[in-house]
């Protein structure tokens, strides 16, 4: 697939996906989607009206595209017939994503609808038709040359929208190949997608989750919405049973997981040796033009930092009253005795109170997404776990997938979304559709900016000493799950692809062994910090994100980058509240680094991950003086 298309698609498919929280209180809530109220779900009608509508707008464009072909040989001639062919690409693009995200969407609301998940996979073959008829443009491209382009650029105003695009194919010349190599490429893009694809039906869909018995005498069916519930619940020994029971159930099926992922990992390489670099991390790095030193910093700064994380898990310890910490005890609630449940309306309401040091307009669309329908809130049969934002539907609004159960976190969950798909929102807003896509390594910015925001809102209201060590716990799970733990998925990603690079097997067996080593490293099995049973190893096999390439590591760094923007922002400054809401509305129109640069943090510096740990710092001296009062109070 060319880098074209491919930013195509990661438009149409802005799926941020979140843990999948889902509690104990969603076996009160109604699983049929045909019972759930609408205003709960959202309304897909916006993009079209009807399946019908979709289905004549893809026959329509799947006609058109070949008119590409009048273009090639000509990109050269003139300045007007590349806007020309300029314009007419993007306009195909555009409703390519329009038509991927309604298909991509239809298929989420229930993974087990046949209908819906040909529509999808009939769009995967028009992006694949699109990427071929497209093939020639950036071959042909570099051929012009730089002094033609430039100077086609400064001539016809049509074009000062691309000029981005168009230095950038200039600086990616080493990997664009020819035409015809590029079609080749094209026409494999299908292909590539399979192993995801049997991954999502198998973990969503197929998979015989097991089922267990509570110590309350329930008897649970373990699918991976409810995990991400059960795993947490107060009792210890439900809790180890769960999760023992999760991971093992997993583990039975490690040869189908592991050629799943051999699959991923071979499509990987296969891209990057066809494209001419030196490895699959480089080649996923260099198309939003991000230095390779920022990952293995990351990687390198984390390792150097985790007694500050393994200071968290003794804290956690010491909060839980245990002897000895294990894995299983990673989701427990911190203070049993706190209970933060949240209806819809209350979870939207403290949404709105949150955001509301980003202005007036900001907290107006937030209402509009509550009131018109943005969002499928609520769990149902077969929905996708996790949640997402999508704003591949340029000219209509943001879409969010979210499986809301009332806890805090879904609450938080809600923000985060919330984050994505107004970064959408203001981009489609503000730029032209060809700079309105945003990269993805800044797109974890703006959702853990709103959860910091939410969090601050709800401490400052928050007097009650159990109630802020609950929270502020909560904080520490933030930075934990996404600064920790998706370093330690990003370490574990880099060292599968090396391995493969080495010759070596990428199996169910192999796999389970490095995540498991990497896991008690940084959960500090040996040091006695925490214990990571050995049903552990199958974790990997639960993570759908190592089907995107080399993505995780981007929560990390946006959580960094996000912390030192807020800030600012939550101290009231203007200007800092001005330069973060313009990053928003920026789209694609500069690299990532450059955004993120401009926006006030220099992501390749250590000074974000520093900023991070010293806040972690503050809150854990914070937490540890709420423990010493409650243990000398009188009793």
């Amino acid at each position: 697939m060319s880098p074209r298309l491919d930013r195509s698609i990661r438009r149409a498919l802005t799926v941020i996906a979140a843990v999948a929280a889902l509690t104990a209180a969603a076996s009160t809530q109604e699983r049929d989607r045909a019972k759930i109220p609408a205003s709960y779900t959202w309304n897909l009608a916006d993009i079209y009206p009807t399946e019908a509508a979709w289905r004549a707008a893809k026959d329509k464009l799947a006609a058109e595209l070949p008119q590409l072909r009048q273009f090639q040989g000509k990109l050269a001639s003139s300045a007007k017939t590349l806007a020309d062919a300029l314009d007419k690409l993007y306009a195909f693009d555009k409703e390519l994503s329009r038509l991927y995200t309604y298909a991509s969407m239809l298929a989420d609301q229930d993974t087990r609808d046949a209908t819906h998940q040909g529509m999808r996979q009939e769009m995967v073959q028009l992006a694949a038709a699109f990427s071929a008829e497209a093939a020639f443009i950036e071959p042909e491209l570099l051929r012009a040359g730089k002094a033609v382009l430039d100077g086609f650029v400064a001539s016809e105003p049509r074009l000062k929208v691309y000029r981005f695009y168009l230095e950038d194919v200039a600086r990616r010349a080493a990997h664009t190949l020819s035409e015809n190599e590029e079609k080749i490429l094209a026409a494999a893009g299908p292909v590539g997608g399979t192993a995801s694809d049997v991954y999502g039906i198998l973990a969503n869909a197929d998979f015989p989750y097991p089922s267990v018995t509570l110590s309350d005498g329930r008897t649970v069916k373990l699918d991976q919405a409810a995990f991400g519930d059960l795993r947490a619940l107060p009792n210890r020994a439900d809790r180890e049973t769960v999760m023992a029971a999760f991971f093992k159930a997993l583990g039975g099926f490690s040869r189908t997981f592991g050629t799943t992922m051999n699959g991923e990992v071979e499509k990987v390489a296969f891209f990057a040796k066809a494209r001419k670099y030196p490895t699959a991390v480089e080649m996923a790095l260099d198309g939003p033009n991000i230095p390779l030193s920022v990952y293995t910093r990351l990687v390198d700064g984390v390792n150097r930092n985790l007694p500050a994380f393994h200071r968290y898990l003794k804290l956690r310890k010491r909060v839980l009253g245990l002897d000895q910490l294990h894995y299983y005890d990673l989701y427990a609630p911190l203070v049993g005795s706190v209970k933060l449940e949240y209806s819809p309306e209350e979870a939207q309401k403290l949404v709105l109170e949150a955001v509301a040091p980003l202005g007036p307009e900001y907290q107006a669309t937030i209402q509009r997404a509550f009131k018109d329908r943005w969002i499928d809130l609520l769990p149902n049969e077969g929905k996708r776990s996790g949640a997402y934002s999508n704003g591949g539907a340029y000219d209509v609004h943001p879409y969010m997938l979210i499986n809301f159960s009332g806890k805090y976190t879904d609450v938080s969950t809600l923000a985060h979304e919330l984050g994505h798909t107004m970064q959408s929102y203001y981009s489609n807003k503000v730029q032209p559709y060809p700079l309105a896509s945003y990269p993805i390594f800044v797109a974890e910015v703006a959702s853990t900016f709103n959860e910091s925001l939410l969090i601050d809102h709800v401490l400052k209201n928050m007097k009650d000493d159990d109630a802020r060590l609950s929270l502020l716990g909560n904080y520490l799970e933030n930075i934990k799950g996404t600064v920790f733990r998706q370093t330690q998925f990003a370490e574990f990603e880099l060292r599968m692809h090396e391995m493969a690079a080495k010759g070596q097997p990428i199996t169910g067996d192999g796999l389970a062994k490095l995540y498991f080593d990497i896991a008690r490293k940084y959960y500090g099995h040996d040091q006695g910090v925490s214990v990571v049973d050995d049903y552990i190893a199958n974790e990997w096999s639960y993570i759908p994100h190592f089907y995107r390439d080399f993505y995780v590591f981007q929560y990390a760094t946006s959580f960094m980058a996000s912390e030192a923007l807020a800030a600012k922002v939550k101290a009231g400054d203007e200007t800092a509240k001005k330069r973060y809401l313009t990053f928003l509305s920026a789209g694609g129109s500069r690299y990532p680094i450059d955004l993120l640069r401009e926006a006030g943090v220099d992501m390749t510096t250590d000074e974000p991950l520093d900023l991070t740990i010293k806040t972690m710092n503050r809150v854990m001296d914070e937490m540890e003086a709420i423990i010493a009062r409650r243990q000398s109070a009188p009793r």
